[in-house]
């Protein structure tokens, strides 16, 4: 069970990475999943059945609670622990499950690093972001770009958002041991800050994203 507790680069979470080398046998008999979680995993094929699973079950890991939650999705799609008081986030990428539990509100991405998300940069990039970006740390610093931007979705949780004109990233410096540096929703007539977090790991990004303070009246163009 190659888990890795990641609560100590954040105290106020419960963060935890399982590299996945277990078969999906493995997780099917020690996770029960309920009638929702199951007819979601049904359709899913290959590694991202394994990925799926493995989430639930760092979940539960993470939880500390005696009997396994299942996590229920809302309308948008985002879950959460019902009966449990924490908000919950996970992803999965190429053989790893993240995920955080915090009381707040938050949101984690993984991600494998590919040259390819050059292409795909327009598509969640706003001018600024691009000029802050060095050259000689591109390739990592637009995983962290997009890492960000995905935990900050999910941390929104109710989907219609445009990712170069709701969610901006404030500038940082990429640096190989990791970071730590701030970003925004400016979305519903509110701007909300968050604390994002990043490493770099095994050909993996990961980042996550965690309220700093109450949204704040603001006025913007929606």
């Amino acid at each position: 069970m190659p888990f890795v507790d990641l609560g100590h680069l954040e105290p106020g979470a419960r963060l935890g990475l399982w590299e996945i080398r277990e078969q999906e046998n493995w997780f099917l008999e020690r996770v029960a999943l309920s009638e929702e979680e199951a007819a979601q995993l049904a359709p899913i094929k290959g590694q991202r059945r394994v990925e799926f699973l493995a989430a639930r079950k760092l979940v539960h890991l993470l939880s500390e609670a005696r009997y396994r939650h299942p996590l229920v999705k809302d309308p948008s799609g985002k879950p959460h622990l019902p009966e449990l008081s924490f908000s919950v986030s996970i992803s999965h990428s190429r053989g790893y499950a993240a995920a955080i539990l915090a009381e707040g509100a938050v949101g984690i991405d993984i991600q494998h690093i590919v040259e390819k998300i050059g292409r795909i940069a327009p598509r969640f990039l706003n001018p600024e972001e691009v000029s802050a970006i060095y050259p000689d740390t591109r390739l990592e610093a637009l995983h962290v770009y997009w890492c960000a931007k995905e935990a900050l979705f999910k941390a929104y949780g109710k989907g219609q958002v445009d990712f170069c004109r709701h969610l901006r990233v404030l500038p940082f410096t990429f640096g190989a041991a990791g970071g730590r540096f701030s970003g925004q929703i400016l979305k519903d007539s509110t701007i909300r800050t968050f604390t994002l977090r990043y490493l770099r790991m095994n050909g993996h990004m990961l980042v996550w994203a965690m309220e700093k303070t109450p949204a704040t009246p603001d006025l913007l163009l929606q």
